[in-house]
């Protein structure tokens, strides 16, 4: 290689590298290193997802240009000089010579997967290439959720093992419904069967790739009767979701990775479409994902996944930390990157989450920094009971809006158990303090959207026999439950599906009268209707077409009743969703939508995905599992204690009680400016009041970087009270005490306690 050459080396990469002036050196380096297994070790605030936005303009900008020898012939003085000169000073009107230059096989937009964890995270990613690429080009990427990436490959390919393109979603109450009539069907005790609990095992089964048989052979052979009965309900519901043609959200990661290992020409041809792949919160990944991943990845292995083994903390969803430990067996030759600088936080708050977490075993070493300012230390604060912790909370959040001249939007706060909000709002609400519950009811869950939904369904797939048992007789159309039960009989003994009994009933034996019989004709013709209207409208006209003549309309305007205007308005914006949603697949390229297009997208929204977005100023509750990838200025972590953090579930289990730990860390790296730890050492439980000893996490905290309680001693509720026991800020507060409990007596009286050196009253 001359010298010309390697100049011309060097400076193709430093003319790329000018196109991130924004990043740190860190940062930079893992968006020019383009080929082979890549681990961005992404610490709390560490800005990953411009990391990750960046890497893929990169791609689709320069391929491999950053990281490859290869040369162009030839390589001539005045394109070095020119390079070296643009390295130096950048200067944007010449930046298409510096692509053409520099560029070697530059991706396409559909060869990268992009992979998040919610709909939201897939849309922001979109949003900013587009302002960095072009709308174009950044619609193009494959920038989905796991979920909605399967839909795009079964919708595809999923007549390869045995299912019609045409399978409808079932969402988690579509499913819970049917373990529910399996339960009964089974003569199962629902109390001893809650179909909740059952859900999450044949969940977890599926997300460990075990099937039914296998299952029920793996408690079988250790004779644990309720683990038996669960897995006949197991088979009965696989069977019953093939009957219907309906998949559940697990399955959709299921037979993707079912249908990649069986069908190799499936398999490769989408190995050949994608070049790169890129995997967000990787540490949250469960076995069905870390599979679907090393299928898509193949011989190349261009994967860049990117994650953070501290805040792995959905093991109770399958998630395992291991993938993530263990990825450089897994690839060999893998580089990390490891992204330290925390952007969001003081230093005080990043060493105390460093002190904290440095006490796990299981993890990838990094010290996280910060480079603000020092900030003020973390506070601990000690109350008396949960009463009186919510009052300091609330009576905290008004002083520090005063302080600060913060608005309510700025203050979080956290809890381990979402039982523990009921004080917090009473608190709240005495102070006249606004504040929201993040994650309340979503818009597609309310009554009036999922009998639309249901009616889509059926249009789509007459076959899906949770959206028919939704809606047979709904508005009422005389089909009561006595005759809903005759169908799922006849179905189920003939093994059919409750369509086709309802299609024939003389043929399948349904032993009804003939005024039942024309009613179930009516709903029939009315489903045929629609289906017909299906082939003669676009999708926004079929929609309004079925919500009208299926009845909801009706049902819904027969008065002016606030609650049907409202019933109303959320039918009208729900047409409006489907009208921008194809209008958008419009302006992507796509050819054609369809209703199934758009239930897909909605059956895949996240619990992360339904916060409350509203612009209304409040203080926001959350569990702390609800806070990822959340930040807010003031943050105050509540019930630091045992047997609540970290869980009582958990003491036994070193794995668990680390995995409590990285849950903490991840609630104190979601502050800002101001992070608060508070424990009671007394709570109302079970309708009686307990001890509860402060946290064992506590004493992780390393005492330069925090406030501790003035005294730490464990004191009975039925003490005197006398609250000089925890510092409180530097003002005094009153802190009113109404009927608060104190083991068995109530204390009625205004208390009088001394706070950081100054008494109040």
């Amino acid at each position: 290689m001359t010298d010309l050459e390697r100049r011309f080396i060097t400076a193709r990469r430093a003319a790329i590298a000018a196109d991130y002036p924004n990043l740190n050196p860190c940062q930079r380096e893992a968006v020019l290193s383009t080929e082979g297994p890549l681990l961005l070790l992404a610490g709390a605030g560490s800005g990953k997802t411009t990391v990750l936005i960046h890497r893929v303009a990169n791609l689709l900008r320069y391929g491999r240009g950053s990281d490859t020898e290869e040369l162009p012939t030839p390589v001539t003085e005045d394109e070095v000089s020119f390079l070296e000169q643009y390295a130096a000073s950048p200067d944007e009107s010449q930046r298409p010579l510096v692509e053409y230059l520099c560029a070697v096989e530059p991706a396409r937009p559909w060869e990268v997967l992009a992979i998040t964890f919610t709909n939201k995270a897939a849309n922001e990613l979109k949003e900013r290439l587009g302002r960095m690429l072009g709308e174009e080009a950044a619609g193009d990427v494959w920038a989905s959720t796991f979920h909605s990436a399967c839909v795009r490959i079964l919708r595809r390919d999923i007549d390869r093992i045995g299912f019609d393109r045409s399978f409808t979603i079932y969402d988690s109450d579509d499913s819970k419904r049917v373990i529910r009539d399996i339960i009964r069907e089974l003569s199962l005790e629902e109390k001893s069967f809650p179909p909740r609990e059952v859900q999450t095992v044949i969940s977890r089964a599926k997300n460990d790739m075990q099937t039914p048989e296998e299952f029920l052979e793996q408690w079988t052979n250790i004779n644990d009767w309720r683990k038996i009965r669960m897995g006949k309900v197991y088979t009965l519901y696989n069977k019953k979701l093939r009957e219907a043609n309906a998949l559940d959200f697990d399955d959709l990661l299921w037979h993707t990775v079912y249908l990649l290992q069986t069908v190799p020409e499936v398999r490769d041809y989408y190995r050949r479409k994608f070049r790169y792949v890129l995997i967000d919160e990787y540490q949250d990944t469960n076995a069905l994902q870390y599979e679907l991943a090393k299928l898509l990845t193949g011989s190349a292995r261009n994967i860049c996944v990117v994650g953070d083994d501290a805040q792995s903390i959905y093991s109770f969803r399958g998630a395992n930390i291991h993938n993530i430990l263990g990825l450089s067996k897994e690839y060999p030759g893998l580089k990390i990157f490891k992204l330290e600088r925390n952007y969001r936080s003081t230093q005080n708050i990043v060493n105390t989450a460093n002190s904290l977490i440095a006490k796990n075993k299981e993890q990838i070493p990094k010290q996280v920094f910060s480079e603000k300012e020092q900030g003020n230390k973390v506070q601990v604060i000690s109350a008396y009971s949960d009463f009186e912790e919510g009052f300091i909370v609330s009576n905290r959040i008004a002083e520090m809006r005063l302080t600060t001249h913060c608005d309510y939007n700025d203050f979080a706060v956290l809890y381990r158990t979402n039982a523990q909000s009921r004080v917090l709002e009473e608190a709240l609400r005495k102070r006249n303090i606004p504040y929201r519950i993040y994650g309340g009811m979503s818009f597609y869950q309310r009554k009036e959207i999922k009998d639309a939904i249901a009616y889509f369904r059926l249009t789509i797939n007459p076959d899906d026999e949770e959206a028919l048992k939704r809606v047979i007789n709904y508005p009422a159309r005389g089909i009561g439950n006595t005759t809903l039960s005759k169908l799922i009989e006849r179905a189920h003994s003939q093994e059919s599906s409750i369509w086709k009994v309802i299609s024939d009933p003389i043929g399948h034996n349904l032993a009804v009268n003939n005024g039942t019989l024309n009613k179930l004709k009516i709903f029939k013709d009315l489903i045929d209707e629609l289906r017909y209207e299906a082939d003669k409208k676009n999708t926004s006209e079929l929609a309004e077409t079925i919500i009208k003549r299926s009845g909801i309309w009706g049902e819904i305007s027969s008065d002016r009743t606030p609650e049907n205007i409202s019933r109303q308005e959320n039918i009208e914006e729900l047409l409006n969703g489907i009208r921008e949603f194809c209008a958008l697949r419009e302006e992507a390229g796509e050819e054609q939508t369809s209703l199934s297009d758009f239930l897909a997208e909605i059956s895949l929204a996240t619990d992360q995905d339904n916060g409350d977005e509203t612009e209304q100023d409040k203080v926001t509750l959350m569990t702390v599992h609800a806070s990822k990838g959340l930040e807010f200025k003031q943050v105050f972590i509540v019930g630091v204690e045992e047997d609540l953090f970290p869980s009582a579930m958990s003491k036994n289990s070193e794995r668990e009680i680390e995995e409590e730990r990285r849950l903490l860390y991840v609630a104190i790296t979601r502050a800002e400016e101001n992070c608060t730890l508070t424990y009671a050492l007394s709570r109302y439980r079970n309708g009686q009041t307990v001890s509860s000893p402060p946290s064992r996490f506590i004493k992780d905290l390393d005492s330069r970087y925090v406030d501790m309680p003035v005294q730490t001693k464990q004191e009975s509720p039925r003490e005197t009270i006398s609250w000089n026991r925890f510092r409180y800020g530097k003002t005094a507060q009153n802190f009113p005490m109404e009927r608060r409990r104190y083991g068995s007596h109530t204390c009625t009286e205004t208390i009088r306690c001394s706070v950081s050196g100054q008494t109040v009253d």
